[in-house]
C-alpha cells in the first residue's frame, strides 16, 4: 500500500506529487526543468534571477521572460536588496507566465551575501518583510507568492528569533507557501541539515503550507523527509542534477510500488534529449555544451563502474565529443536493459553529487 500524502498546491497553482524541482543556480534551465517534467517532476524553479536583470532589457531578460507552453507550472526565484526593483521585477515574471513567485532568503554564497542579498536578509527582519510586502503588492493576487529560508544565519538564538519574525510575517502577509532548507547561511552545503528543525517548523505553522530541502540525494530521502518531518511537500535540489528518474521513483515509492533504476538505454536517452533542447535555446552547438555538459558529467550514478564513466564524460571537450562518449559509457553492454529495482545502496555516493552552486 502506498503512503498517503496529500496532494501539494501553491495557493491556487495545483502542483500534485509532493516533491517537485528545486531552483539551482547554474542548472536549472529550460531544458534541465523540461527533462525533469518528462520523468514526472510536477513543478519547477527557474533558477534564482537577479531582480535588476529581469527589468534589464537585453538578452538575459528575454531569455529569463521566455515561458514556453510545455513548462507549467513553473515557479520564477527572485533575489535583490531593495523592495521596490523587487516588486517591479514580480510583477514583470507574472506578465511573462510565470505561475508562483517565489522569494530567496537563503543563498549562502559569499557574493550574494556581500550585496545584501539571499540569506543575508535573514540578519533583517524588516527589509526582508518589506520585499514580500513588495512583491505582494505588486502581484496583486494574480499569482501565488512563496519564500525560500535557511534556518538562518547563523546558530545563535537571535538568528532563530529572526527566522521565525520572518516566517510568521511572511505568513500573515499572504505567501502562500515557504520553503525552509535546514542549514544556516553560515554553513553554506557543509555539515548536517537538521530534519528536526523542520519537523519543528512544521509544527509550529500547523495547516500552512511548508516545504523542505536539504540532503535529498534518491527518492528513498524524499519519502524519508515527507515521513519523518510532516512538511507538505519537498524540494529536490543537488540531487535531481543528472538524475531526473528521482521523481518516477518518489511517484512508485509514494503509491507503493517499487521504484526502478534506469537503465543505460533510459539515461542515453535523458542526456540527448537535454541535448536536444538545450541547442535552440542557447543559439548554437557551441554555446549549448557548457550548459549540457555539468549535467552529463552528473548522470551516471546508477552505472556499473560510475567512476570510469565520470571520467570518460569529464574527458568531453567539443560538442563533437558529446554523442560518441554518451553512446560508449550508456552503451547497453552496460546493463542487462532491464529496469532492476531501486534499493537504497543505490543512492548517489556524496562524492559523486558534490556540487557546490546547487541548493
Amino acid at each position: 500500500a502506498g503512503m498517503q500524502f496529500a496532494p501539494l498546491s501553491l495557493g491556487n497553482v495545483h502542483v500534485g506529487m509532493p516533491a517537485v524541482q528545486a531552483a539551482l543556480s547554474g542548472y536549472s534551465d529550460l531544458p534541465m526543468r523540461v527533462v525533469a517534467r518528462e520523468h514526472g517532476a510536477p513543478y519547477a524553479l527557474h533558477e534564482v534571477v537577479l531582480d535588476t536583470n529581469v527589468l534589464q532589457k537585453g538578452k538575459l531578460q528575454r531569455r529569463i521572460l521566455t515561458v514556453p507552453e510545455h513548462d507549467h507550472p513553473v515557479g520564477g526565484q527572485l533575489m535583490g536588496s531593495v523592495p521596490e526593483t523587487f516588486g517591479a521585477a514580480a510583477r514583470e515574471l507574472v506578465g511573462a507566465g510565470f505561475d508562483v513567485v517565489d522569494i530567496n532568503f537563503g543563498c549562502p554564497v559569499n557574493k550574494v551575501l556581500g550585496r545584501h542579498r539571499g540569506g543575508w536578509l535573514l540578519q533583517d527582519p524588516t527589509t526582508a518583510l518589506a520585499m514580500v510586502d513588495a512583491v505582494l503588492q505588486a502581484v496583486a493576487g494574480d499569482a501565488p507568492v512563496t519564500v525560500k529560508m535557511r534556518r538562518g544565519s547563523d546558530d545563535s538564538p537571535d538568528a532563530e528569533r529572526r527566522f521565525f519574525t520572518i516566517l510568521e510575517g511572511a505568513i500573515e502577509r499572504g505567501v502562500a507557501a515557504v520553503t525552509v532548507h535546514p542549514r544556516t547561511v553560515a554553513q553554506k552545503y557543509v555539515g548536517p541539515s537538521r530534519w528536526e528543525f523542520l519537523a519543528r517548523c512544521k509544527r509550529h505553522v500547523g495547516a500552512f503550507t511548508l516545504l523542505g530541502s536539504g540532503d535529498l540525494f534518491s527518492a528513498f530521502d524524499v519519502v524519508a523527509m515527507l515521513q519523518q518531518t510532516g512538511v507538505d511537500g519537498v524540494t529536490i535540489a543537488r540531487g535531481c542534477i543528472g538524475n531526473p528518474f528521482v521523481f518516477t521513483q518518489v511517484r512508485d515509492l509514494l503509491a507503493g510500488r517499487p521504484a526502478l533504476r534506469p537503465t543505460a538505454a533510459m539515461q542515453r536517452a535523458a542526456i540527448l534529449r537535454h541535448w536536444e533542447l538545450a541547442v535552440p535555446y542557447y543559439g548554437n552547438e557551441r554555446n549549448a555544451l557548457p550548459h549540457v555538459r555539468m549535467h552529463a558529467i552528473k548522470y551516471g550514478q546508477y552505472h556499473r563502474e560510475p567512476i570510469w564513466a565520470r571520467e570518460r564524460r569529464v574527458s568531453m571537450r567539443g560538442p563533437q565529443d558529446l554523442l560518441p562518449l554518451i553512446d560508449e559509457v550508456f552503451a547497453d553492454r552496460h546493463d542487462e536493459g532491464v529496469a532492476r529495482e531501486l534499493t537504497a545502496e543505490d543512492a548517489v555516493a556524496p562524492s559523486l553529487a558534490s556540487c557546490n552552486e546547487g541548493e
